[in-house]
């Protein structure tokens, strides 16, 4: 599994949830898609920028797998967007 620590680590400089738009408070992390197809894994974390409460609600909250998957690719296009618009990927 590739593995970028200046990618996981842009989540701290990224100014808002990539879901809801929440400013970043500090609580911005790099969530994982739950996802086979996406490298999810036991004991490994496939590759988004999101804040605690999303995190939350994507990984343990109440919403269908099918909602939570789309939250999850929804924040995951963003967060690609992003990282192009800042350099992060070339």
């Amino acid at each position: 599994m590739y593995r970028n620590k200046k990618l996981l680590n842009g989540a701290r400089d990224c100014p808002y949830c990539m879901l809801c738009s929440r400013p970043n408070d500090g609580t911005i992390v790099a969530a994982h898609s739950n996802q086979l197809r996406d490298g999810k894994g036991k004991s490994i974390k496939a590759h988004d920028y999101l804040c605690y409460q999303c995190h939350y609600e994507i990984d343990q909250g109440a919403n269908s797998k099918e909602q939570k998957l789309n939250d999850w690719e929804t924040a995951h296009r963003k967060t690609v967007g992003y990282m192009i618009e800042t350099g992060l990927l070339k």
